[in-house]
């Protein structure tokens, strides 16, 4: 398959919201009540109804979660230790640290990812790609928070975290999604053709989101962290994925790709909405959206001719 055919049709959607949005035809108020459609309606009907017709059994694979799990961490916990020592004199505490990690790590894995993987392999890795998506925010925000509370007055509140996390439309639908399939639930013809519709424009609505909010961000003064974090985002996570998946595990070429083309996302905005909250490096992690989605391309057109 062609990269072009993969990647094109992608960039393509995520253009035309950034240019619609820039040249004035949708707003911030109209591009709020499209997120606010596709992020707590359509993408959990996408991943309920995914999850409930994958292959639950042959889902469930510790060793892939390992595999993608043990470098995230690794590489949080390098971007971490680069600004405790080499961030400005000011941001070299635990909870700028902590944000400049979660920026290094964090994958914008159902945005993106799963566009990108889906039409490069097609929905047969559906469920292992829902495995390893509902725990990505659940670790990576925990670890932020946790270090972060070290650093401020109020500590870290398991009962808080662990509300917003149930709560999360994503980490929700798929949730159910496996209890259902568990069960063997039928949800009957009309139920499943309505949930159908509403998932149909889940992807192409994340794309052009994503694209539109992109024109609300730039990239600032902070440019140099922002590129190292982009790079170690983009290039050197998905390289120890590879590591990992390849040659200490030793999967199959399409659990190696999946677990590939998944961490070589670019940064989730959810970061930035965390650097918001904890009130670090918010401007730093906005413009690592922006890069590290621009650079995104040249990384997945990168892994893409050298696995497929």
């Amino acid at each position: 398959m062609a990269i072009a055919n993969i990647i094109f049709p992608i960039m393509f959607i995520v253009t035309l919201g950034y240019g619609l949005t820039r040249a004035g035809f949708f707003n911030k108020d109209h591009i709020a009540g499209l997120s606010k459609f596709t992020f707590y309606v359509s993408i959990p009907a996408f991943l309920f109804i995914n999850m409930l017709a994958a292959p639950f059994a042959q889902s469930i694979d510790p060793y892939l979660l390992l595999a993608f799990y043990i470098p995230v961490i690794l590489v949080f916990v390098i971007g971490y230790q680069i600004n405790r020592h080499f961030g400005a004199n000011t941001h070299r505490t635990s909870d700028a640290s902590a944000v400049f990690g979660l920026g290094c790590s964090y994958s914008n894995t159902v945005i993106v990812g799963l566009p990108v993987i889906s039409a490069a392999l097609g929905k047969a890795m559906i469920g292992s790609i829902f495995m390893i998506i509902t725990f990505h925010s659940a670790v990576l925000f925990a670890l932020t928070f946790l270090l972060a509370s070290r650093a401020q007055q109020h500590g870290f509140s398991w009962r808080n975290f662990a509300r917003s996390m149930v709560l999360n439309p994503v980490v929700l639908s798929i949730t159910l999604g496996i209890i259902a399939n568990g069960l063997n639930i039928n949800l009957g013809q009309q139920l499943n053709d309505g949930l159908s519709l509403l998932a149909t424009p889940a992807l192409a609505c994340a794309l052009f989101v994503l694209g539109a909010n992109l024109s609300f961000y730039r990239i600032g003064e902070n440019w140099r962290f922002a590129l190292v974090a982009s790079m170690l985002k983009i290039l050197i996570l998905p390289a120890l994925v590879y590591l990992m998946a390849d040659k200490v595990f030793g999967f199959t070429l399409q659990n190696t790709v999946m677990l590939v083309l998944l961490s070589a996302s670019p940064l989730g905005v959810n970061a930035y909405l965390i650097a918001t909250e904890i009130k670090q490096y918010q401007s730093t992690l906005g413009s690592t959206v922006v890069l590290s989605t621009l650079l995104s391309v040249l990384s997945y057109s990168l892994w893409l001719t050298w696995l497929i």
